[in-house]
């Protein structure tokens, strides 16, 4: 399993998404010439991440704990069994969403009416490459299994956070595809929302994907970001009607590379560690691990909380072994209609 592609894209996700959340802490909430003043150019980071990180480990054992078919109660299940990782020590770096989700589910709340209240975020679309990883080649089951898990956090009014979760999902299945480019990652990504009801989401992906064609470079392209704020700012900085179009637009602009997609994000502000966490986990993916610096790699891996490797041959066995057993389904269709 460590031999091949399957594996080394699976780790490249999680290393490049958490070097993003780790690399975009510091900068989290600044506006980018705040961070210039500062920092300079962050481009390195000294810390296993935040609720971003903690969050997909969690969603990563529900999806391990049901061999790919995790749904919104297999991850709450895990909430719940996991309960000191939320209320621990990185219980300040989490959002109201889940805090205020977490707490219904231990008192009182069925999973799929958790959410109801809750405030737009990105808490969902930020922990979703997993499910990306074992839908891996097939967006479009990944967008389908993200819609469901991500009702646990975002429903009704802030269902277009449902629709940021299922674009991030599907990406990361995209990149896994051996002939995927940023280009076709992004496509997949768009494609996997909802044409109705996501249309915003739809729209905002597309207004922020012109604009970084039209720039062509990074520094043009955050600095017309910034200029016109009302087009691509919300008002609370983790929506994810802000987060996921800036972040397929900078993995963009960065030409799929992860070191330059979780420095752009890190670099970018807002919810920095959020965007470059996607952003690094969507690169992560395209390239594999080989893509990914060496001491990026030796430093994530000694901080982490959890052993990526391990994790990384877990859910690329799940990916295969979930793969074989749809194709046998499809199989036995196929052999009923002839």
């Amino acid at each position: 399993m460590t031999d091949s592609p399957l594996y080394r894209k699976s780790l490249g996700c999680l290393v490049g998404g958490l070097v993003g959340d780790a690399m975009g802490t510091p900068t989290e909430n600044m506006d980018y010439d705040d961070i210039e003043k500062r920092f300079g150019w962050v481009d390195d980071f000294d810390s296993d991440g935040t609720d971003d990180t903690v969050m997909k480990n969690l969603l990563a054992d529900a999806l391990l704990a049901t061999g790919g078919y995790a749904t919104l109660d297999d991850w709450a299940a895990q909430w719940m069994e996991q309960y000191g990782e939320i209320f621990g020590d990185k219980v300040g770096k989490f959002f109201q969403s889940v805090l205020h989700t977490a707490a219904k589910l231990k008192s009182h709340a069925l999973p799929r009416t958790a959410a109801l209240g809750n405030m737009p975020s990105s808490s969902s679309a930020m922990c979703i490459s997993p499910v990306g990883v074992v839908n891996a080649c097939n967006p479009q089951a990944a967008a389908a299994q993200a819609y469901g898990l991500a009702g646990l956090i975002h429903q009704q009014d802030v269902g277009f956070c449902q629709d940021g979760a299922a674009a991030m999902a599907a990406a990361v299945a995209a990149a896994f595809k051996p002939e995927a480019d940023p280009d076709s990652v992004v496509a997949a990504a768009t494609e996997a929302i909802v044409p109705w009801s996501g249309l915003e989401m739809r729209e905002r992906v597309e207004e922020a994907m012109g604009l970084a064609r039209e720039a062509a470079e990074y520094q043009a392209f955050r600095e017309a970001v910034y200029t016109q704020k009302e087009r691509f700012f919300c008002r609370i900085t983790c929506d994810s009607r802000e987060t996921v179009p800036l972040t397929l637009a900078l993995f963009w602009l960065a030409g799929g590379d992860t070191e330059k997609s979780v420095a752009y994000g890190a670099n970018f502000g807002r919810d920095a560690d959020t965007i470059a966490s996607m952003a690094g986990a969507i690169a992560g993916a395209l390239g594999g691990i080989g893509a990914i610096r060496p001491d990026w790699i030796e430093k994530a891996l000694r901080l982490s909380a959890r052993d990526q490797e391990k994790l990384a041959r877990d859910l690329a066995a799940t990916a295969l072994a979930k793969a074989e057993r749809e194709a046998t389904a499809a199989g036995a269709v196929a052999s009923l209609g002839r």
